[in-house]
């Protein structure tokens, strides 16, 4: 009995020493982690007004998406011995200058994206990857601020394709206007006064017009989240048929270091590059800008996402 009492007593001790070490270790933790909390909130603290201060804030972050697949023999198919895939990525990128009494805010947004569809069975068939989305824009602006969140601004905004007609068609944007910061990281730029220079081959469609440029930019970094969303028009006084706009969307998260998993889209609308692509048909679906089916421009990229 003796030794049954002895062996219940140490059991019961033992029980309670690790009771208590773990409650001891659980309250340790606390009061590391306090520690820990508040040093963060200062050290962030410090790094929001670092980011105050003027000067240079440069970035970037984008998506990287594909896939490569091979079939041989897969006869449930249609084409039972092909090779086909995807690639396309995309790139963000910024250099703000940003002063007390003025700023210059420039931004780079590409998105390529080339799909390869091979049936071997087909010897004339192509087996090469071909460009499919194609985006290009670039883009300066500078500012005189007159009042907290108001500047008298002049802005310069390039977009075509690299890949496939390159500068056929172009727009190259050049205005004086107003550019209003509401609060921050949003910039709405307004110029009444704007030129939009169009070259292309086709100089029966593609016009230059005098018009009013538009632009809304909302670019932010919420802790692993990057986005940006990029609204831009062009607003013909000479007619409304040379009017265009486009939309870019681009979210990022960051999994691990400075790689995750991002998503864009974006939608255009452009009269001129409708009728373009309908007289290029055989037969021709279109025969001038009363006619033509303007259909909504739109694409996507999903895959992973990288930061600089």
């Amino acid at each position: 009995m003796k030794k049954i009492f002895f062996t219940l007593l140490l059991c019961v001790s033992v029980i309670s020493l690790n009771a208590q070490t773990k409650e001891e270790l659980q309250a340790q933790k606390a009061e590391k982690q306090a520690v820990a909390d508040a040093a963060q909130g200062e050290a962030n603290a410090l790094q929001a007004q670092i980011d105050a201060l003027p000067g240079w804030r440069k970035g970037a972050f984008g998506t990287i998406g594909g896939s490569l697949s091979n079939f041989n023999n897969w006869y449930s198919q249609g084409a039972p011995n092909n090779a086909s895939g995807n690639i396309g990525f995309t790139v963000n990128a910024f250099a703000n200058l940003i002063e007390d009494k003025f700023f210059w805010r420039n931004s780079l947004t590409t998105n390529l994206n080339w799909v390869k569809l091979d049936n071997k069975d087909v010897a004339t068939d192509d087996d090469s990857f071909n460009p499919t989305t194609d985006v290009f824009g670039i883009s300066s602006l500078y500012g005189r601020n007159i009042a907290k969140n108001i500047a008298v601004s002049g802005l310069a905004e390039y977009r075509t394709t690299l890949l496939d007609n390159f500068n056929d068609p172009g727009y190259l944007d050049v205005g004086v206007g107003a550019t209003w910061t509401p609060i921050e990281n949003l910039i709405v730029v307004i110029h009444p006064l704007n030129y939009n220079f169009v070259f292309a081959k086709n100089d029966a469609v593609f016009q230059s017009s005098l018009g009013a440029k538009i632009v809304a930019d909302y670019t932010r970094q919420i802790g692993a989240v990057n986005f940006k969303t990029n609204f831009s028009t062009f607003q013909s006084y000479k007619s409304s048929d040379l009017s265009n706009f486009t939309w870019a969307n681009s979210f990022g998260y960051t999994l691990w270091k400075m790689i995750g998993v991002g998503f864009d889209f974006g939608l255009r609308s452009n009269k001129q590059e409708a009728l373009n692509y309908a007289l290029t048909q055989t037969p021709a679906t279109a025969t001038g800008f009363d006619d033509v089916d303007n259909k909504l421009q739109t694409y996507y990229t999903l895959g992973l996402s990288y930061k600089f």
